[in-house]
């Protein structure tokens, strides 16, 4: 059986060689999977997709006349995947229902920090031999106020991080975790949250209910000097709305690893050909906004388990047998 992957980025593909060698032949492609790539798939029974890849309905049709029976994604989110049309067009789909916590929560921190502490502004003078320190100033996250929007694996590795810090801590999710609650958090109304923490940081899925959580409304509950992380799914934040915010001079840092357009755009090399897209340009231009193209989970120790995971996947579909990473099974039924 060869296995066609969408999207593999170049320190990818040899983990994913490895990972597939001795049990099915895969060919690795770098461009990611859309209207006009998806012809491709064309007698492929299997294929692999990024987090990006496009699988809305008239892609998936294409899939599915070429041949394609079972999509195995290499994320963990779905929300770029039309359900639905998977079931109708008897698509099994799978996806990667758990990785390293430790690598998106780190880099929330990462984030936070640089943001904070003007990293990226301070290394750009160095590198010009200017040693000043003025615009540089931070401040200590120790006794200051975390706010954790979604407490699940990743929030609770974050929060973990956080109360290391000596931080208070502040939690907002569907259901409390009770490891958190542990450390000292205190669940408390979305509302409360914003307008008491620091330091927000969003960790929960793109869903209709959690879409633009953050909102005019919202960013204008924060507080002026609050830092604002986002290392989830762009689509958690209005981003005009935040744009207006940072013209306004509000907020001491945003670090954001995700955008809500960023399909088309994060993963490219879009340098010589520049970007049509006015939000994202005028974001990337305050000096208090850190702006990264959806890495969070890119370390060694999360994609070897995203991988492992898909060959896992792979391997059940092509077994008959039902994982708990089904999104869609293969017949209706099954």
């Amino acid at each position: 059986m060869e296995i066609l992957a969408f999207g593999v980025q170049s320190d990818e593909k040899p983990l994913i060689e490895k990972a597939f060698a001795g049990k099915h032949e895969v060919r690795c492609l770098d461009v990611f999977l859309n209207r006009d790539t998806a012809p491709i798939a064309a007698g492929y029974e299997i294929i692999s997709t990024s987090v990006n890849a496009d699988l809305g309905g008239a892609v998936l049709q294409t899939l599915a006349a070429g041949g394609t029976q079972m999509i195995a994604q290499r994320s963990t989110g779905f929300n770029n995947i039309d359900l639905d049309v998977a079931e109708r067009l008897a698509l099994r789909v799978a996806r990667v229902s758990y990785y390293s916590p430790y690598s998106v929560a780190e880099f929330a921190w990462t984030l936070a920090m640089a943001a904070n502490r003007r990293v990226i502004r301070a290394a750009g003078r160095t590198r010009d031999f200017d040693f000043r320190l003025d615009g540089l100033l931070g401040r200590d996250m120790h006794g200051r106020t975390a706010g954790v929007i979604g407490t699940g694996k990743i929030g609770e590795a974050f929060t973990r991080i956080a109360h290391g810090f000596g931080m208070k801590l502040l939690g907002w999710d569907v259901a409390e975790n009770p490891a958190c609650a542990e450390l000292g958090m205190r669940y408390v109304d979305k509302e409360q949250l914003l307008a008491e923490a620091d330091l927000v940081s969003l960790h929960v899925p793109l869903l209709p209910s959690t879409h633009h959580l953050i909102d005019k409304d919202a960013l204008a509950l924060m507080k002026d000097d609050a830092i604002l992380v986002n290392s989830s799914r762009g689509g958690l934040i209005d981003t005009s709305a935040l744009v207006g915010e940072l013209r306004a001079g509000r907020f001491l840092g945003v670090g954001l690893d995700v955008y809500e357009a960023e399909a088309g755009l994060f993963f490219l090399d879009k340098s010589l050909e520049g970007v049509d897209d006015d939000t994202l340009a005028r974001l990337v231009t305050f000096p208090n906004v850190i702006v990264t193209s959806h890495q969070a989970y890119y370390t060694e120790d999360a994609v070897g388990q995203i991988i492992d995971a898909t060959v896992e996947n792979v391997g059940d579909y092509l077994a008959g047998r039902h994982g708990d990473n089904v999104l869609v099974p293969a017949r209706p039924g099954t």
